[in-house]
């Protein structure tokens, strides 16, 4: 590349997932809040928030679009600006809750494709050895931006008039343009312009079929590393004898924090070990934890290393998850959003399915019941996938091409 054609530092290119971050705080946790104040009776207000994890794995219908047609770079452009449009809309129109799951879906269907045409365009900009790197900054962002976002969100709604607090909120989203704008990017391939409908759709079925696209969509849908109690232990800070103004600093700056150092730290021990096999560590270790925690005292203390250590593991994995993918795309790759996209929907599935076992189990057995259904079931996950990668490890190595 010539010096003009030179990416930005790979730090930066994680700030590709900020839309993604964002919007998780402010349709997940800002918007519960409000529609909360409002009275919404809560059976209404998570068959609304349902709606905005709906895309996280139906996005890979879509996703092949990212690589035909325009470049990525515009394919990103226009979907942030759906994003953007269907949060600000979801603020103007709070009070329409029949609007409200529509505006939820097209908006984070918008930052789903956003990430998905990142992971295809910035993990061609980089090398193999830099990938570990990239993921690590993607999963910082994704976290960094939620956490600032869902800090900051509820003032600003509030406290400006109407209706520009929802254009500020929405409008967070739009940071992440001038990133797009600056970041060189490689034109739609020539062949797959050629090709018609049909003989598009036989090469993404192809990407699908590939044995390490198989591999890695069995590793991300299982429950291996979903963390899905990061979305529920806030709920028990009373279980804890925690006050809600330390809730609130441990759920916001401190999962930040602790989701960043996660993120951060997977750099540093992707060299002394396979990333599926460290995948499938950070889950073990991460269930030990959960288990742990059934016998923790109920004190205020332990209810930040629970909070905080799930989420560091839950970022860790996050960071693994996104170099695993990387991994997968190899040199030159026309498909590589459609196929960077489809195992990023596949990782959202167990954050979906695992949320709702959380919640059976803690509605019948309490907390305890929770954290022993999470640990259970991520523990043999893990102990499945690793007896399965061990028995076919020269046909896992042979799809690596290694």
């Amino acid at each position: 590349m010539s010096a003009r054609e030179t990416p930005p530092p790979i730090w930066l290119l994680g700030l590709g997932m900020w839309p993604l971050g964002v919007n998780a705080a402010l349709l997940l946790i800002t918007m519960p809040q409000v529609l909360a104040a409002a009275h919404t009776p809560p059976a209404r207000i998570a068959a609304i928030t349902a709606m905005a994890l709906a895309p996280g794995f139906i996005s890979f219908l879509l996703a092949p679009l990212l690589d035909w047609g325009l470049t990525r770079r515009v394919w990103a452009i226009l979907f942030t600006l759906l994003a953007a449009l269907g949060c600000v809309s979801a603020f103007v129109f709070v009070r329409r809750l029949d609007l409200l799951p529509g505006l939820f879906f097209a908006s984070n269907l918008g930052v789903y494709l956003v990430a998905a045409a990142c992971g295809g365009w910035f993990g061609e900009l980089v090398g193999r050895q830099d990938q570990g790197r990239l993921g690590a900054w993607m999963a910082a962002f994704n976290i960094a931006s939620g956490g600032l976002a869902a800090m900051i969100a509820i003032p600003i709604f509030r406290d400006l008039p109407s209706p520009f607090g929802a254009f500020a909120l929405g409008g967070l989203d739009l940071l992440v343009l001038p990133l797009f704008l600056m970041t060189p990017c490689p034109p739609v391939s020539a062949r797959l312009m050629r090709e018609g409908a049909v003989a598009f759709a036989r090469d993404v079925g192809r990407i699908v079929r590939r044995p390490i696209v198989l591999w890695t969509l069995l590793l991300f849908a299982s429950p291996a590393t979903a963390f899905a109690l990061t979305n529920s232990l806030s709920g028990f800070a009373a279980d804890f004898h925690t006050s809600e103004a330390l809730a609130g600093i441990l759920g916001g700056a401190g999962v930040t924090l602790a989701g960043i150092v996660g993120s951060l730290a997977i750099p540093r021990l992707e060299g002394r070990l396979p990333p599926r096999t460290l995948y499938i560590l950070i889950g073990l270790i991460g269930a030990a934890f959960s288990l742990a925690l059934t016998i923790a005292p109920r004190t205020p203390l332990w209810f930040a290393a629970a909070l905080l250590g799930e989420n560091l593991f839950q970022a860790a994995a996050f960071s693994v998850s996104n170099l695993i993918a990387l991994n997968t795309l190899g040199e030159d790759n026309p498909l590589a959003a459609t196929q960077f996209g489809l195992l990023f929907a596949a990782s959202s599935v167990p954050l979906t399915y695992m949320q709702m076992i959380d919640g059976a189990a803690f509605s019948a057995r309490g907390l305890n019941g929770g954290l022993m259904a999470d640990a259970a079931l991520t523990a043999l996950a893990c102990l499945a996938l690793a007896a399965t990668l061990r028995l076919f490890r020269k046909s896992v190595a042979r799809a690596e091409g290694v």
